[in-house]
């Protein structure tokens, strides 16, 4: 059995371990400057200032955003003597993250037109996938990986080449992606089709940016009031560690009277506080029955349970509960930082939050009609029969950028669809043109000897074939040679052959076996099994 298509070898071949796999829910993007007039220490130099501007565009566009998991981030590393920058971001269930990272790659391309920048997720080049509706026939797949550049702000395709022996180039290594950029740049690809696909979905930032938080006000204790207004970021971790809850992580909350939690049911205040639209849509939609820590406070705090925000604010609390006594998150960056908090409070050097300081802080509170689906709107909208206008304020969509994309992507697969019907009508019309020219020739054959040859094509068993992938399957060529010695006994043998025609035997005997064990339970018969008709008779 080869090595795969991946580049994967098997131990006989000289394994070099398991293919690397870009794990789900992530986007890797590596930076490069290629400049053949720049010497090694000059492109550090250049990198490391791209690593600045990078700094400097988050910090300003960023200020206030809140990532649903990982941030964006850059390294300065190095390989084979080449520098470049890399990074990768899990954006967890916010796909906005991960285009919000696209926008600021192609902002910091135009602040460094000699950059060249590669983006991939777990789909591999997905911003191809978002262009698939433009990309030409040959641009698959299977040739797409190391093609597809940033540079400038424009998107640029390396070209699939023909070869000497006339067949065509397919997928690029790294290497040789480079090499092109660096010795034929003038012969890259710009499709502006491909590229407005491509960016379709980055067009609103960074505005955008600010469209993907919510504020809202919640009731919490108050040492927890004083963690998210040290870093409003926190909220994150503990909203995923609610959400991804499981009964171990309960065990604190249901197991402990409120004096051993970390944050106890008491001294409640009322703030306002930042989520994640994705975030806080998962707190809002999950039914959480109230755990018994906080069921032993309901008779000290009765004013508390009329607020509306009372239920988020439990909710939360108890992410930072289970975040914490979490043992897997004690290496975590989040996780050190709060513990620290904690400590400075402990020792005395910090203290909670007065109400007259609460006053003080920002307080807002976000419409939640982005949060409202009517679901026959939304079928109707699947179907391809909305009528509606994203304008119009009766619809059964809250988010309009949600409703925009979904009927993009629906329009899009109905595109498809279209087109595969309309291949499919003239692959029908062509077999009928066939039929015609060929209905001479079959003059003397009776409808019914037709019928039962169109049958038993559609429900016969093609013998020839499954012995081919039998081969295949058993690392054998798909059909026999004639020297095979697969063909007869009779085929003499060196003695250094002798083995391999052994084994060649003993796979000719287990295929023999198969075979029999079918004919006899009827699967490679034409004619269908009687009533009482099986393999034990």
């Amino acid at each position: 059995m080869g090595g795969s298509s991946h580049g994967f070898k098997w131990f006989g071949e000289g394994f070099d371990g398991f293919p690397k796999i870009l794990p789900d829910d992530c986007v890797q993007y590596t930076l490069y400057m290629i400049d053949a007039h720049l010497s090694h220490f000059e492109v550090r130099a250049q990198l490391r200032e791209m690593q600045a501007a990078a700094a400097a565009l988050c910090k300003d566009l960023l200020k206030d955003f809140i990532w649903q998991r990982d941030e964006f981030h850059l390294e300065l590393k190095q390989h084979d003597g080449l520098s470049f920058l890399h990074g990768r971001t899990n954006f967890g269930d916010s796909i906005e993250d991960e285009w919000l990272i696209v926008y600021l790659l192609r902002e910091l391309s135009k602040q460094f037109p000699q950059s060249w920048i590669r983006i991939v997720d777990s789909d591999g080049e997905f911003l191809l996938v978002e262009a698939a509706d433009a990309l030409p026939k040959w641009l698959n797949p299977e040739v797409a990986a190391n093609r597809v550049w940033m540079s400038n702000g424009r998107l640029l395709i390396i070209p699939k080449e023909r070869q000497k022996d006339n067949t065509h180039a397919g997928g690029l290594t790294i290497d040789d992606a480079l090499t092109f950029i660096q010795k034929r740049r003038i012969d890259l690809l710009h499709i502006p089709a491909i590229e407005a696909e491509a960016y379709y979905r980055i067009r609103k930032y960074p505005a955008q940016i600010h469209d993907s938080l919510h504020q809202s006000l919640i009731t919490i204790p108050r040492k927890v009031a004083y963690i998210l207004h040290e870093k409003a970021a926190y909220i994150s971790p503990a909203v995923e560690a609610f959400y991804l809850r499981d009964p171990i992580a309960l065990r604190p909350l249901q197991s402990s009277g409120p004096s051993k939690l970390l944050f106890p049911p008491e001294d409640f205040v009322t703030v306002s506080t930042r989520f994640t639209k994705v975030g806080f849509a998962q707190l809002k939609g999950q039914d959480f029955q109230t755990p018994r820590a906080w069921t032993t406070s309901i008779g000290k705090v009765p004013r508390i349970l009329n607020q509306t925000g009372y239920r988020m604010g439990m909710k939360v609390t108890c992410g930072f509960e289970m975040l914490m006594s979490d043992p897997q998150n004690v290496d975590k960056k989040p996780m050190r930082e709060i513990n620290l908090l904690l400590e400075d409070l402990s020792a005395g050097e910090e203290n909670l939050p007065s109400d007259r300081d609460i006053l003080t802080w920002e307080s807002r509170v976000d419409d939640e009609s982005w949060l409202d689906v009517n679901f026959e709107e939304f079928e109707k909208v699947l179907s391809g029969k909305s009528d509606h206008t994203l304008s119009d304020k009766s619809a059964g969509f809250g988010d309009k950028t949600a409703e925009e994309n979904l009927k993009r992507m629906v329009s899009m697969f109905e595109k498809f669809r279209d087109e595969d019907d309309d291949e499919v009508q003239d692959a029908e019309y062509l077999d009928d043109m066939d039929n015609d020219n060929d209905s001479d020739s079959h003059e003397s054959t009776s409808s019914a000897e037709g019928e039962d040859e169109d049958n038993e094509k559609e429900l016969g068993f093609d013998e020839e074939r499954f012995t081919s992938m039998m081969r295949e399957m058993m690392g054998l060529p798909a059909t026999e040679t004639p020297d095979s010695p697969l063909n007869g006994d009779s085929v003499p043998m060196s003695s250094t052959e002798s083995d391999s025609g052994d084994e060649a035997k003993e796979i000719r005997k287990v295929m023999h076996e198969m075979e029999a064990e079918l004919h006899a339970a009827g699967a490679l018969s034409l004619a269908p099994l009687q009533p009482g008709n099986n393999s034990s008779e």
